[in-house]
């Protein structure tokens, strides 16, 4: 019988998407052996944006996060989301980092790291495919799914087989905004099951309200593993829910071989955390609604909640319709990339810059320059000289990879950070968010030497 696999997301993509990453280290704690004895194939545990979180809002060591879920799930594969050149960060980094990066990663417990770059440029992927490999861990390699006239069946056809050949064990296809339809799904799952021979795995955001419609034409189409959030920290911006696609799918030919009941006793304990969310103001109501919208724009979750915080610090809340039907725009105007980090931030921000001018491209962002200089690589499709010639002037382009013109810079960083260091993990903390890392260590050397902290400070939930 064909078994669908199922890689959990509850400890990172569903409470980032929800909760801005805020879940902490000790929330987990109690829901972790629970977890380990449901079989799942793997859980999503690491990266995106639980790096930034840790270090930023949480007082926590990320790499020691890592290894303390690491020291409690023995029975699943844990699995990190991982930019590609731009690792966690928002730039992109020089290859030894990126290296370095990986190899950690491993050595502290990651089996699987999904890499995906924001342009759907493989030649931002290389060097982590090359290090994961190198490793021994598991390449996942992700195709950041979106809609437009590029981006056909044939498109991601196409860059599957680059991935392939490139060293990915298996293929995701990224619906990092909800957009995928259930037989928009169907067909391509069943293209790309054609063309390559490593596994799919489907991952995909409920924003919209088609994410369990869209799950389950992908298992019909043999789809080999699905993304899915515990119920309680399920749908709205997050994944679909576990529990009632693994009751769907029990006694049919996709059978998961998972257990409701030993899903449910996680479950309760998650919902436990769900009702302290709510009741914190952390888990707000409106990201939890369906919102169909999603398919006019293309803007994810987390995307919305920037442009409408953006917005509110403008005193410019009133604005949102008109950002909405800018982000298509000024998209188009760059080369239509894919809506995802750091793409989705770059171009949510100079929408609302535009709007508020009053007037395009007025003023201009600074990455928003870098993304039409080719500073994060090449985009789909071409960028009118006439939006080059507004936005950068007479500057020239970069067309090469554009890590090849980062010199190694892990030496200079570790001499940077020296007296912080208390674990060869830290320089890459620095690397990635130098200034939110060096509080970060201060604040550990503070505590390490038996100093009180300001808990008022400490427990402050700040969002963002």
């Amino acid at each position: 019988m064909a078994k669908v696999k199922i890689m959990e997301t509850a400890l990172r993509d569903s409470h980032q998407s929800l909760v801005a990453t805020r879940m902490t280290t000790d929330e987990m704690l109690p829901i972790l052996d629970s977890l380990d004895e449901i079989g799942y194939y793997a859980m999503e545990v690491w990266g995106g944006a639980t790096f930034d979180s840790c270090l930023r809002f949480l007082n926590e060591d990320p790499w020691q996060r890592l290894r303390t879920i690491r020291s409690h799930i023995k029975n699943s594969k844990l699995q990190m989301l991982f930019r590609g050149q731009n690792i966690l960060g928002y730039r992109h980094y020089a290859d030894d980092v990126v290296e370095y990066f990986v190899q950690k990663s491993i050595a502290n417990g990651i089996d699987i790291i999904r890499i995906f770059d924001a342009l759907n440029d493989v030649r931002n992927l290389k060097t982590a495919i090359n290090a994961t490999k190198k490793e021994g861990g598991h390449v996942q390699a992700a195709l950041s799914y979106t809609t437009g006239a590029t981006f056909t069946e044939e498109y991601y056809v196409k860059y599957a087989k680059q991935l392939e050949e490139m060293g990915a064990d298996s293929i995701c296809i990224k619906d990092m905004a909800g957009l995928l339809k259930p037989y928009t799904a169907y067909s391509l799952v069943k293209a790309l099951k054609e063309n390559v021979k490593v596994p799919i795995q489907l991952h995909t955001h409920y924003t919209a309200g088609l994410a369990s419609m869209t799950v389950l034409k992908a298992v019909e189409a043999g789809v080999d593993i699905i993304d899915t959030a515990m119920a309680p920290l399920a749908m709205g911006t997050s994944q679909p829910p576990t529990e009632p696609i693994v009751a769907s799918l029990a006694g049919t030919e996709y059978d998961t071989g998972l257990s409701l009941e030993k899903l449910d006793k996680a479950s309760k304990q998650f919902d436990a955390l769900r009702e302290k969310y709510l009741a914190s103001g952390l888990l707000d109501p409106k990201v939890l609604k369906v919102d169909v919208n999603a398919l006019l724009y293309q803007v994810p979750g987390g995307m919305l909640s920037n442009l409408v915080s953006q917005l509110k610090n403008a005193g410019k809340s009133d604005k949102l319709l008109e950002v909405l039907e800018e982000v298509p725009r000024v998209r188009a105007d760059v080369g239509n990339p894919p809506l995802v980090t750091p793409s989705s931030q770059i171009v949510g921000t100079q929408a609302v810059m535009n709007v508020i001018a009053g007037e395009r491209y007025k003023m201009v962002t600074k990455e928003f320059k870098g993304l039409v200089r080719g500073e994060y690589g090449k985009t789909p499709e071409p960028i009118s000289e006439e939006i080059k010639k507004m936005v950068i002037g007479d500057e020239k382009q970069i067309t090469c990879r554009p890590a090849d013109n980062i010199k190694p810079e892990l030496e200079k960083l570790k001499a940077e950070c020296a007296q912080y260091v208390m674990q060869d993990e830290d320089v890459l903390s620095y690397a990635l968010f130098d200034q939110v890392a060096v509080k970060f260590f201060e604040e550990r050397k503070l505590t390490a030497n038996g100093l009180d902290k300001n808990t008022d400070t400490e427990n402050k939930i700040t969002t963002v």
